[in-house]
């Protein structure tokens, strides 16, 4: 079966890269991109019993790579851009075909293989990478306070190294020959870019004072301070005690509690 494509080609002598398997699967990005940040969600939970933490960990990464799985597809689709090793995916056997009038590309080899050439821009792997492991990289710089200001670079280590998981991602799109370096390069902005709203949306920034716990868990506790407070300056019960007036043949009462603080004022 053949397939007509039009103005490519100018590019194939760009597009001839071979045609290689995957170093990382897509299976396995799901795993360090979503379960390898909620098993570190779920140590945490275990020994500092926070349910806020471990729901909001688990929601807001959750949100991220959605939200970025969205929005690369989406341009994928929307721009078409030929991966670099289209060439093969086009021509199987090696002899390309071009129109005679139109000089454009006569493509028989399989339509589905040739559709997925046509997903380059931006990459799927990195986006996804940047996007859950973005996220826990800003985890673990409010959990571990990477920025307190004392000069840890041991810190800054642990804090890096999601995102260096996620470069490697990257940078084996690039070997595998399914994208060009622009096309990583976007993946990553748009993962890490869409990481961090996220994470804020949920827990503050890693060098606020308060950047270990979650904002719900942080408004639960102030709520419950103003609660004390308010308690504390509630009325106290008054103290009444019956008095004999003489002369009048009758009974009063009196509040013994104002009287003594009456005269403690006096």
């Amino acid at each position: 079966m053949e397939w007509y494509w039009q103005d490519y080609t100018y590019m194939m002598t760009d597009l001839r890269y071979p045609l290689k398997g995957n170093t990382v699967p897509f299976w396995a990005v799901p795993i360090f991109g979503i379960i390898l940040p909620w098993a570190i969600f779920f140590g945490i939970y275990f020994k500092k019993k926070n349910f806020y933490d471990l729901h909001h960990g688990i929601l807001g990464i959750l949100y991220s790579v959605l939200i970025t799985a969205v929005i690369t597809d989406a341009i994928k689709d929307g721009v078409g851009r030929p991966r670099p090793d289209f060439f093969w995916r086009c021509f199987p056997d090696g002899k390309d075909v071009y129109d005679n009038i139109t000089t454009g590309v006569i493509c028989h080899g399989e339509k589905s293989v040739i559709k997925e050439g046509h997903k380059s821009f931006p990459s799927g792997h990195t986006s996804w990478s940047f996007a859950g492991l973005g996220f826990l990289a800003w985890y673990l710089a409010g959990k571990i306070t990477a920025f307190d200001r004392r000069g840890h670079i041991a810190k800054l280590c642990i804090v890096f190294l999601p995102l260096l998981i996620a470069a490697l991602v990257a940078v084996s799109r690039v070997d595998d020959y399914w994208h060009h370096w622009q096309d990583v390069f976007a993946g990553a902005l748009i993962g890490l870019t869409v990481a961090s709203f996220c994470y804020l949306q949920f827990f503050p920034y890693p060098f606020d004072a308060d950047a270990f716990w979650p904002h719900a868990y942080t408004v639960q506790l102030a709520e419950e301070r103003n609660s004390r407070n308010a308690n504390s300056y509630s009325v106290r019960p008054t103290e009444i005690e019956t008095v004999n007036i003489p002369g009048h043949g009758g009974i009063t009462l009196r509040d013994t509690l104002n009287d003594v603080e009456s005269g403690s004022r006096s």
